[in-house]
């Protein structure tokens, strides 16, 4: 039990990531108000955007981005700033 009265000595460790990758278990996409867009013909699939995304929202197969999974994504905009070519685009939530 955590009070006021404890010293931050006593208090409990927390945030502590004990395993890593375990965003794809939870669907994260519902609250976005942005969403990104991933155009096909601009995509050289460098996969720069594949490892910055916190949620492994971006899907990719044999070495292609393949487009995004919008259950998990939560509109951050973080593939669309490394993306060297543009190919993605943030727009707002229920738009083109």
């Amino acid at each position: 039990m955590v009070n006021d009265k404890m010293g931050a000595s006593e208090l409990p460790l927390a945030g502590i990531i004990t395993e890593s990758g375990n965003s794809e278990h939870f669907d994260t996409g519902e609250w976005r108000n942005k969403k990104p867009v991933h155009d096909i013909e601009k995509c050289k699939h460098c996969m720069m955007c594949i490892l910055p995304c916190p949620d492994n929202a971006t899907c990719h197969k044999d070495g292609k981005m393949t487009g995004i999974d919008y259950s998990k994504c939560k509109g951050c905009g973080i593939c669309a700033e490394v993306c060297p070519f543009k190919a993605i685009h943030m727009v707002d939530e229920g738009g083109n």
